[in-house]
C-alpha cells in the first residue's frame, strides 16, 4: 500500500430514512447524504424536513454531516419550489446540497456549499475545475475513472473529490443515459430510473445471428474497492461513498461497519486522523459479502480488465456453497460439507439458466432438507444468499458510538466544579455549591464518586480518566453528584454545538468559461435558468435536454466504459495489442480470440460451460451488433476504439 497524506477521510453512507441514517453514523460514518421529499435522484428514497432536522441534530453530536441531495434536473415551474426547498434544507440543519441542476445556482441559494452530483458527469480536469470556479465545494467524480485520471483531477484542481467505493453501479456514464426513458418515459435524471440496463437481451450480429441469448449482458456487478482505499488516499479523494439510498437498515450497517474498520486500520498505520468523532463498538462482525451483492468488481479503477460483468443474473445470487452430487427425496447432497442453518436462504440456476431458490429446513453434513428441490440437478452450484444467523446478529446489535472525555473534579470556595475535555479538545464545567462534609470512610467514598461520575450510559459521552482534586474526601449524596454529572453532560453538549466545524459559501457568478461552446441534449438543460447559466460561461449552442420531449430515434441513450465487445473477445486493443480484423495476431498468441466466460459460461449448464473454451477465428461477427430485449425491441451498439478510453455506445433505434 502506498504511502498517504495526512488526510482525515470522510466515509460517507447513504440514509433512506432517520432509522437508517441513525444507524449509519452508530456503525462509524463520517457522514450521510439523504433525499428531501422532492427533487432527488432517487424518488422512493425522500424524506420528511423533520426527520432531516432530527437526523442533522444526531450527526452533530458527533461532528458529523448530512448532505441532502437535490440532484434532478428541473422543470421551469419546479425551479421556485426546489429554490425554497434548498432554504429549507438550510434550516434544518444540513451541511452540503448535491445538486446536478446548473439552473440553481442562478437562483437565490442559501449560503451552504455545493457538491456537484456525479450526473454531471465529473470525468475530466477541465469539467471539475470549472465546478470548483463556479463556487462547487467538491464534485462526485465519476464512478468509471481509473486511478491515472483521479490523479490528473486532482493535480489541476483543489476542489474536495467524493469517489464511490461501494455498491451498485450504473453501466452507463453518470448523467448520460437517457435509455429508461426512452423505452418507457421514466428519466434517471428525474428520480425515476426503471433500470433497464437490469433486463435480459439477446445480443445479434448485422446478419441478425443470435450471438447470446437472453443474458443480462448490460448489468454489472457492484462495486467493492476496499483494497484501494490507500491508493485512493494517495491520489487525492477525500470522501468514500458508499452507493444506497434504497438499501435497508441492515444492509447500511454492515457495509459501513466494514469500511469504518478498514479506513481505521489505514488511519493507524499511515497516520491522519478521524473526520468526526466517537469510538464505534458494533457488536457484530461486518462482512459485506453477507448482504446483496452481484458479485464484486473494481470496476476500472486500475484499467481494464477486471471482472465486471453480472451477466447470469441481477439479483443477489449469494456465496458459493459446493455442488449438487446426489439428489434424495426431499434433500441434496453437496461436495462439501455446507456450513448452512435452518432458515439460511440458498439459489442455483435450473436447466434454463433461470435463478430460483428456496429455504433451509435442516442439514446434516453434506446433506441438505430444502423447502423445495423443484430445478436442482446433479451438478448444480449452490448458493448462500441470506445466513440467517448474520441477519440475527445484525438486528440484535445495538452498535454505540462514544466520544471519550477526560473528567476533573476539584473543590470550590462554595462546593464542588466538574470539568470535563473531550477528544476533540472542547471544555466545558459545572458547579455545584453543596455543603463539605468529610466522609467517614475516605477511600470508599472516592470510589463511589468515581462511579457516579462514570454513569454517562445515557449520553454521547465516556469517561477515559476521572480526576479528583480534594482536601480531603467528601460525603456527597448520588443525587448530587448525578446532578453534577447531567449538567456538565449539557454544557459539553452545548460547548461542542459551538465548537462544531461549518463551512458556508457564498456564491459569486462570474464569466469562467465552460470547457466545451456546444451542448447537445446530454447536458440535461431543462430550464431557463440553466441555459442561462452556460450561455454566461460562453456556450453558444444548447440543446434542450431528452426529457423536454425530444425524439430520440436514432440517438446515443447509453454511452459506456463497459464493452460487449470487449467481454466477448473481440477488442482490437485487448491487452494492449492494436491490430485489425484481417490481422492474424492475437492476445493468445496462435491467431484466434477465446469467447470470455465471463459472459458465456454459465453455473449450471454444460452446453454454455463448453462455450467458454471455444475459439472463434478474427474477424470477429459483422457489425452492426443489436441487442434484444424480450418484447423484440432493438438496440444498436456502436464502439469507439480509438479513444484513449474507448466506449460503447448504445444507440435507440
Amino acid at each position: 500500500m502506498p504511502d498517504i497524506p495526512l488526510l482525515t477521510p470522510e466515509l460517507l453512507a447513504p440514509a433512506k430514512d432517520l432509522e437508517t441514517g441513525i444507524a449509519a453514523f452508530n456503525c462509524g460514518a463520517d457522514a450521510v447524504y439523504v433525499g428531501a421529499a422532492r427533487f432527488g435522484a432517487r424518488e422512493a428514497a425522500g424524506n420528511s424536513l423533520l426527520d432531516i432536522e432530527r437526523l442533522a441534530a444526531y450527526a452533530h453530536r458527533y461532528f458529523g454531516k448530512v448532505y441532502a441531495a437535490v440532484n434532478t434536473i428541473l422543470r421551469d415551474d419546479e425551479m421556485e419550489a426546489a429554490v425554497e426547498l434548498c432554504h429549507e434544507l438550510h434550516r434544518a440543519g444540513v451541511d452540503g446540497l448535491i445538486l446536478q441542476d446548473v439552473g440553481l445556482l442562478e437562483c437565490g441559494l442559501p449560503p451552504l456549499p455545493l457538491i456537484a452530483s456525479t450526473q454531471m458527469h465529473n470525468h475530466t480536469p477541465e469539467r471539475v475545475a470549472f465546478l470548483e470556479k463556479v463556487g462547487f465545494a467538491r464534485a462526485i467524480l465519476a464512478r468509471e475513472l481509473d486511478l491515472e485520471q483521479i490523479g490528473e483531477i486532482r493535480a489541476t484542481t483543489t476542489i474536495a473529490l467524493e469517489v464511490f467505493i461501494h455498491g451498485a453501479l450504473c453501466v452507463c456514464m453518470s448523467g448520460q443515459c437517457t435509455l429508461s426513458y426512452a423505452m418507457g418515459g421514466r428519466s434517471g435524471n428525474r428520480g425515476q430510473c426503471a433500470q433497464p440496463c437490469r433486463r435480459g437481451y439477446s445480443l445479434e450480429d448485422a446478419q441478425g445471428k443470435t450471438m447470446v441469448s437472453q443474458r443480462h449482458l448490460l448489468s454489472l456487478r457492484d462495486l467493492n474497492l476496499t483494497p484501494h482505499l490507500g491508493d485512493l488516499l494517495a491520489a487525492g479523494v477525500s470522501s468514500f461513498k458508499i452507493e444506497g439510498r434504497l438499501k435497508n437498515k441492515a444492509y447500511v450497517m454492515n457495509v459501513v461497519g466494514h469500511y469504518r474498520q478498514a479506513i481505521d486500520r489505514i488511519l493507524s498505520a499511515q497516520g491522519g486522523s478521524k473526520a468526526s468523532s466517537g469510538t464505534i463498538t458494533l457488536g457484530f462482525v461486518p462482512n459485506p459479502d453477507k448482504t446483496f451483492n452481484r458479485g464484486y468488481t473494481s470496476y476500472f479503477l486500475t484499467g481494464r480488465g477486471a471482472e465486471v460483468a453480472s451477466p447470469d443474473s441481477p439479483k443477489h445470487v449469494g456465496e458459493p456453497l459446493g455442488r449438487v452430487t446426489a439428489l434424495g427425496r426431499d434433500s441434496f447432497t453437496l461436495d462439501a460439507p455446507a456450513p448452512l442453518h435452518s432458515g439460511d436462504g440458498i439459489t442455483f440456476y435450473d436447466r434454463d439458466h433461470q435463478l430460483e431458490g428456496s429455504t433451509v429446513n435442516g442439514v446434516q453434513g453434506k446433506t441438505v432438507f430444502p423447502q423445495k428441490l423443484d430445478g436442482l440437478a446433479a451438478g448444480t452450484r449452490v448458493f448462500r444468499n441470506h445466513d440467517h444467523a448474520f441477519a440475527k446478529q445484525i438486528a440484535q446489535s445495538r452498535p454505540t458510538r462514544k466520544i471519550a472525555i477526560a473528567l476533573e473534579l476539584r473543590e470550590t470556595s462554595d462546593g464542588l466544579a466538574l470539568e470535563a475535555t473531550d477528544e476533540d479538545g472542547v471544555r466545558a464545567e459545572a458547579a455545584l455549591a453543596c455543603e463539605k462534609i468529610a466522609a467517614d470512610k475516605p477511600e470508599g467514598a472516592q470510589a463511589s464518586i468515581v462511579q457516579q461520575l462514570s454513569k454517562l450510559g445515557d449520553t454521547e459521552f465516556s469517561a477515559t480518566s476521572i480526576t479528583i482534586h480534594w482536601a480531603t474526601p467528601l460525603h456527597l449524596p448520588p443525587a448530587q453528584v448525578n446532578a453534577l454529572r447531567r449538567s456538565l453532560a449539557e454544557a459539553l453538549r452545548a460547548a461542542r454545538a459551538q465548537a462544531r466545524p461549518k463551512q458556508e459559501r457564498l456564491l459569486s457568478p462570474n464569466h469562467t468559461p465552460f470547457p466545451v461552446a456546444k451542448l447537445s441534449y446530454l447536458a440535461n438543460v431543462l430550464n431557463q435558468k440553466a441555459a442561462a447559466f452556460y450561455r454566461r460561461h460562453g456556450v453558444s449552442e444548447i440543446e434542450p435536454a431528452a426529457e423536454s420531449g425530444l425524439d430520440l430515434a436514432g440517438r446515443t441513450v447509453m454511452t459506456a466504459r463497459f464493452c460487449l465487445k470487449y467481454e466477448l473477445g473481440h477488442c482490437p486493443r485487448r491487452n494492449g495489442k492494436e491490430f485489425t480484423t484481417e490481422s492474424t495476431e492475437s492476445t493468445e498468441g496462435d491467431g484466434v480470440r477465446i469467447l470470455d466466460p465471463r459472459i458465456l459460461s454459465s453455473p449450471s449448464v454444460s452446453a454454455l460451460s463448453v462455450l467458454s473454451v471455444v475459439k472463434i477465428q478474427i474477424p470477429g461477427p459483422p457489425e452492426p451488433w443489436f441487442l434484444v430485449d424480450d418484447e423484440g425491441r432493438r438496440l444498436r451498439l456502436r464502439f469507439h476504439c480509438e479513444q484513449r478510453h474507448c466506449v460503447m455506445e448504445v444507440v435507440y433505434t
